[in-house]
């Protein structure tokens, strides 16, 4: 299967432990890109929002989930927000609810009360942290 890895560039490298796990048994993974030199946690934001319009990185991870069969949501803990779906996230997941894919979270769906109904209509697949259930 091919599977796009979505989620808050804070779990990149939760999301590359991840992508080993999904490709040792057997599926092709795409991820984000994170750009070097750019400080996704500035409190302006400047460096990440320059380098989201001028490299194109939202539309380069909707093409990535158009090319898969499922998306795999890498939401953990942010901040005091248990297991976190951002803004970007939560557009990733309605684009792949969109287009049919299948939508996989780690962990169960956070209680963001602004995107709580959507988030449940989406028949969402809750691993529980178990990469073993993706089939």
């Amino acid at each position: 299967m091919k599977i796009t890895l979505c989620g808050s560039i804070k779990f990149f490298d939760n999301m590359i432990e991840i992508q080993k796990q999904l490709e040792s048994n057997g599926h092709e993974v795409y991820r984000p890109i994170k750009v070097e030199n750019v400080d996704y946690f500035s409190e302006d934001g400047s460096s990440r929002i320059e380098a989201k319009k001028s490299l194109n990185l939202a539309k380069i991870h909707l093409d990535k989930i158009e090319a898969s069969d499922a998306i795999l949501v890498a939401n953990y803990t942010k901040g005091d927000i248990e297991n976190y779906i951002g803004a970007s996230t939560f557009l990733e997941m309605a684009f792949a609810h969109y287009r049919g894919k299948k939508i996989f979270v780690l962990n169960p769906l956070p209680k963001q009360k602004y995107i709580d109904d959507e988030l449940q209509a989406y028949d969402v697949i809750v691993l529980n942290s178990d990469l073993a259930l993706i089939k």
